[in-house]
């Protein structure tokens, strides 16, 4: 494809923006933020706002020093040989622009740095990128020399040596032409208005005589235009884009210089890519030639709106090298050898001649016997017997591998067999059979390299088109932690060279008029991934890094607040609600092992289910730092189920054998409770029948956990039963007691932060821990007994028991959050105090 030149599904595809790129200042916050809101937009130190900044900060930014550019739904920013250069997050940007994605850092000269942000477009900028685009024709100047008007309908336009327009008259002026550079100068739109901007070129734009500096031209009506020099000199006419397409969509063929024909137009329907205009290659800039009369030629044409016939330059043109004239004295006697010439008298010039008469038949009848084999395969795609123009092709590149011209009729007829077949069965979502045509393909372009790679575009086409439908269309939500990764899959696969994508899919297309449309969609898919890329791709990033943060502190609960702001911001974000219940069992699990509350976390282990990354990769380091082993889990279930079926002493033998470990001190914390529970029990049933016996019983009874010690619970049903209104008047007496300690509690005042600072444990905070702990442990023992016995009780006391629930977790959360400033023991000995022994308190189920 010509550098410059629209791919077939570029034309009959628009992109209609939907964002904004906003720059935040970051090394100088008062300067305000940036909005772009034009494809292309300039940095330089005369450029605006820039100019505007004070002097101190401009000193490293170039006068044209780079270009921020947006084009299919992804942006771009481009170095333009700064002096002090461009960087993306800390990396520099070369002779090829960089793609920039929201949330990179951007920073010019090293000075002045700026975060990405991408937004919706407003309303009112998106109503102005609509409107009617103006269309410019360039009226040549010079009437004797044969140029043709150039029109132009679609921006960027870029004006080059090697594009057809200039280069058509590379025979007839060589030196003229070799005055453009190949990035001269490019026109472009900005706000609706038409600019100029000379692209460094060795010979200068000019606008009205006057060669443009580094800074974009708005141009007008009747300005003159000249590029080079005085040769390629055109006046600008402006006029609104009319309602129909031109008939030619780019310059196709280059008739005879001697047919020009000055009422001819050239029409250019196809925008170049400011990819290629700012993808500098200094080796190349090099091939210019320099005019010498640049400047006075060209502020001539703009005084006079035309010039005199160049003199200096058709004479360097009509000098012959002294090896030219050398090579033509040669030709010149062979000639006259071969025509019989009697001047001629040197008979080894003659015996020279035959030998090269010799030499060109062989060659001929090399190049006929060559070339058979491609005069059958072009007879066999005139008549569409496709699949044996394949048959030949691979037969003979089997012996002639490197064959290029076979290589593309080969190419040619693989894809005039398989393509509509395979476009039907994508269009019928019958991916299946898609692939196996696709296959098929691989298999029979084998010896075909250029075949092999034209079937592996198809590939990608067909994974995209997949990729959508299996989302249910292109405006389908984002599935978090479900299309990210296939998204960067097909994007990376296009960016690994976008041109070459481009120009293989444009050859399908131009073999296969039936791969037009369906290439025109893939390329409106592509530019939709590119969005979704830079908007909601980048927004899971951020989300996944603010995760990991927050986890990684212990602040989960800083994260419902975010999950809430990224819900509103992003409304096609799907699969948050994964993400909240993820966040939710994340929480229970680290508060239960914070509180190191045994029996509660492994009941939640045995229930949890983590289906995000974030929380999954999370949750296997709290396992491996902070949880129980599975060795433990394992020999503690062992005992739990020893306890549940009565057998009290292999439950402490159980408990007691567990290895000593991080959990120790909460293992023997529990192996005494139930020790104590087992004797008790014991001595009940010694005392049956004594006057104190109810007593004993009701306070055995409120000790008990309906779950835990369910065993338990059953063998003293029967005997509870008959003293319920006893046992009643046992809750209530409980919660008095719990009421009056946690009013003494408050009346003394909550234990403070600078009581848990404190470098030892003082009176004042042993007294206040105490009052906490037994409040907490009768209010859950007087509760206990009422749900066990299924009883009414008073709303009061279900709040005097989530009052002293809050107020002990707080306590403890505190003193976990002074983990890095107290001594391991000291802060030990302190969460012990507070909610019972080692923190192992029984609950209310």
């Amino acid at each position: 494809m010509t550098p410059g030149e629209a791919s077939i599904a570029e034309v009959r595809t628009t992109l209609d923006p939907e964002f904004d790129v906003v720059l935040a200042p970051v090394s100088h916050p008062a300067l305000g933020a940036i909005r772009i809101i034009d494809s292309l937009f300039a940095i330089g130190r005369s450029e605006a706002p820039f100019a505007d900044y004070p002097h101190e900060l401009l000193t490293r930014l170039s006068r044209r020093h780079a270009r921020i550019f947006t084009e299919h739904g992804a942006v771009y920013v481009a170095d333009l040989d700064s002096k002090n250069g461009t960087t993306v997050n800390g990396k520099s940007v070369r002779q090829t622009p960089s793609r920039v994605r929201a949330g990179d850092e951007l920073c010019f000269g090293g000075e002045l740095k700026y975060r990405v942000g991408v937004e919706p477009r407003a309303r009112i900028v998106a109503a102005a990128q609509t409107a009617p685009h103006v269309a410019l024709v360039l009226v040549p100047q010079r009437d004797d020399l044969g140029l043709q008007p150039i029109d132009v309908r679609a921006f960027p336009f870029l004006v080059s040596k090697t594009d057809e327009i200039f280069a058509r008259y590379k025979d007839r002026y060589p030196h003229q032409v070799n005055y453009i550079s190949r990035r001269h100068a490019h026109i472009f739109l900005k706000a609706g208005d038409l600019y100029v901007e000379d692209l460094g070129s060795t010979n200068g734009t000019f606008v009205d005589g006057k060669r443009l500096d580094e800074t974009a031209h708005a141009l007008s009506e009747g300005d003159v235009v000249a590029f080079g020099g005085d040769h390629f000199v055109y006046r600008v006419e402006l006029q609104k884009e009319p309602e129909f397409e031109p008939t030619v969509t780019q310059m196709i063929s280059t008739p005879p210089i001697d047919d020009f024909d000055a009422d001819k137009t050239t029409f250019v329907g196809a925008a170049h890519s400011f990819l290629d205009i700012f993808c500098v290659d200094r080796a190349l800039q090099r091939e210019d030639e320099v005019n010498e009369a640049a400047q006075p030629a060209a502020e001539a044409a703009g005084r006079n709106g035309q010039t005199d016939r160049p003199t200096h330059a058709n004479r360097a043109g009509s000098r012959m090298s002294r090896t030219q004239r050398r090579w033509r004295l040669l030709f010149g006697e062979l000639t006259r050898a071969f025509a019989g010439d009697q001047r001629t008298t040197v008979p080894r010039t003659a015996w020279w001649g035959l030998a090269g008469v010799a030499l060109l038949v062989v060659v001929a009848v090399a190049m006929y016997m060559r070339n058979a084999s491609e005069r059958e395969l072009k007879n066999l795609l005139a008549t569409g017997d496709y699949g044996q123009a394949i048959a030949v092709a691979n037969d003979y590149l089997g012996r002639h591998p490197a064959d290029e011209h076979i290589r593309a009729l080969a190419s040619e007829a693989l894809l005039k067999a398989k393509v509509p077949g395979w476009l039907a069965a994508l269009q019928a979502r019958e991916f299946g059979r898609a692939d196996a045509l696709i296959a098929q393909m691989k298999a029979l372009s084998q010896p075909n390299a250029d075949a092999a790679s034209l079937v592996g575009e198809l590939r990608w086409v067909g994974d995209l088109e997949r990729f959508f439908v299996g989302r249910g269309g292109v405006d389908a939500p984002i599935r978090i932690y479900a299309d990210e990764d296939r998204i960067n899959s097909l994007l990376k696969r296009w960016e690994d060279d976008a041109k070459s994508h481009q120009r293989a899919l444009d050859r399908i297309a131009s073999y296969a008029p039936e791969f037009v449309e369906p290439y025109a969609l893939a390329m409106s898919h592509l530019r939709k991934l590119e969005s979704d890329d830079s908007v909601y791709v980048a927004a899971i990033d951020r989300l996944n890094a603010t995760i990991d943060t927050e986890l990684g502190r212990d602040k989960p609960d800083a994260l419902p607040a975010a999950l809430d702001d990224y819900a509103q911001r992003y409304p096609r974000l799907a699969g948050l609600d994964r993400v909240r219940e993820d966040l939710r069992q994340y929480m229970a699990v680290l508060n239960e092992a914070t509180a190191r509350r045994l029996v509660p976390l492994l009941a939640l282990l045995r229930k949890v289910r983590f289906t995000t990354p974030p929380f999954q990769a999370h949750f296997r380091q709290l396992a491996a730092t902070r949880l129980p082993s599975a060795d433990v889990i394992a020999r503690h279930d062992a005992a739990s189920a020893a306890w549940q079926r009565g057998d009290g002493h292999a439950a402490l033998t159980d408990l007691q054998a567990i290895p000593a470990g991080p959990w120790s001190d909460v293992l023997a914390a529990e192996q005494a409770h139930k020790k104590a529970l087992f004797d008790q029990f014991s001595d009940l049933q010694k005392t049956r029948g004594t006057k104190d016996y109810d007593e004993r019983l009701l306070s055995f009874y409120a000790g008990l956990d309906p779950a835990e010690d369910a065993w338990f619970v059953h063998a003293i049903q029967s005997d509870v039963a008959a003293l319920r209104d006893k046992a009643l008047s046992r809750a209530q007496d409980l919660l008095t007691r719990a009421q009056g300690l946690w009013r003494q509690y408050r009346a003394n005042g909550a234990i403070g932060g600078t009581q848990r600072l404190e470098s030892g444990i003082s009176e004042g905070f042993r007294s206040q821990a105490r009052l906490l702990t037994e409040a907490q442990t009768l209010a859950h023992q007087g509760m206990r007994i009422y749900t066990q016995l299924k009883a009414d009780h008073a709303s009061d006391w279900d709040q005097l028991v989530d009052d002293v629930d809050a107020e002990a977790e707080l306590q403890r959360r505190s003193l976990e959050e002074l983990r890095m400033v107290l001594e391991p023991a000291l802060l030990k000995s302190k969460l012990a105090l507070i909610g019972g022994n080692s923190g192992e308190a029984r609950q209310s189920p």
